[in-house]
């Protein structure tokens, strides 16, 4: 509901286990966008000032103020789906508009049946491929297929601050960052999640990444690595059976080189699909 505070529908979002949901718009009779945890990590780079002032932007706004200040240059249409299109529409959606979750939306009356997500549709892949004869490019490695992000790999260090870490998130719209030691050797991995919300860690962002990851509780999905010289087919089910996200790329010393992404993987299945 656009009504709602911004600190009170974040907190719903935690207490249903969601990282997204679709917003309804009371006046307009419909479904006009999602409210994701970008959009609490934007709140807080923009507004957060230190650990004595309190952010009125998150405790006091309704959303549909908050949507009126920030998206005012930004804004986009809630981007959706018929539940008659087809698998390849969806997955080209979501890559396509570089979003993480798709609507899908009854045409006759507006409801919204269920959301789409690179996570359900990897693992929808992976069992539909195991029933057949397995495609020539799973058995490729991924250094082979190209596939990943291994050039300006945003990182940060233990002592990072947060609040330094967040600008990053925003400023490169990345939703996960490795954390580093002065030789590049991965340690740890950052995720904003909403655990920093139900622990309101959001009240002090100038404490250290080291200490905001010790906030992780139940909500962290845990961080898996992987090397180059491994096969699509190993990666994937990599991430379905460990239902994360990403994958950090590492060579044999555990420096980071990449990152492998559930987006990163549907990008290939699709331009596979299409040659």
């Amino acid at each position: 509901m656009m009504i709602l505070r911004v600190k009170k529908a974040f907190f719903a979002l935690v207490s249903n286990g969601v990282r997204a949901a679709p917003l309804w718009d009371s006046k307009k009779q419909c479904f006009v966008g999602m409210l994701t945890i970008t959009d609490f990590i934007n709140i807080l780079h923009r507004y957060y000032k230190s650990p004595l002032v309190q952010i009125y932007e998150l405790e006091e706004h309704k959303i549909e103020t908050w949507r009126e200040v920030y998206l005012q240059d930004s804004f986009k249409p809630l981007v959706c789906i018929s539940p008659n299109a087809s698998l390849y529409d969806a997955v080209s959606s979501l890559l396509k508009n570089k979003i993480h979750r798709l609507p899908v939306i009854d045409p006759l009356t507006g409801n919204t049946l269920y959301i789409l997500t690179h996570k359900r549709i990897l693992k929808f892949l992976k069992l539909f491929i195991s029933e057949m004869p397995k495609p020539s490019f799973l058995r490729l490695t991924l250094e082979k297929l190209n596939i990943g992000t291994f050039k300006n790999i945003a990182v940060v260090r233990a002592d990072t601050p947060l609040y330094t870490a967040l600008g990053i998130f925003v400023e490169q719209r990345v939703s996960a960052l490795p954390v580093v030691d002065d030789k590049g050797m991965w340690d740890a991995l950052l995720v904003f999640t909403q655990n920093l919300a139900a622990e309101k860690t959001y009240n002090n962002l100038d404490v250290t990444v080291t200490k905001a990851l010790q906030h992780r509780s139940q909500y962290f999905e845990g961080v898996l690595t992987c090397h180059r010289h491994e096969t699509l087919e190993a990666i994937i089910n990599r991430l379905v059976e460990a239902e994360v996200h990403r994958l950090v790329v590492v060579d044999e010393q555990d420096v980071v080189e990449g990152i492998v992404s559930l987006s990163d993987i549907l990008q290939a299945l699709v331009l596979a699909d299409g040659k």
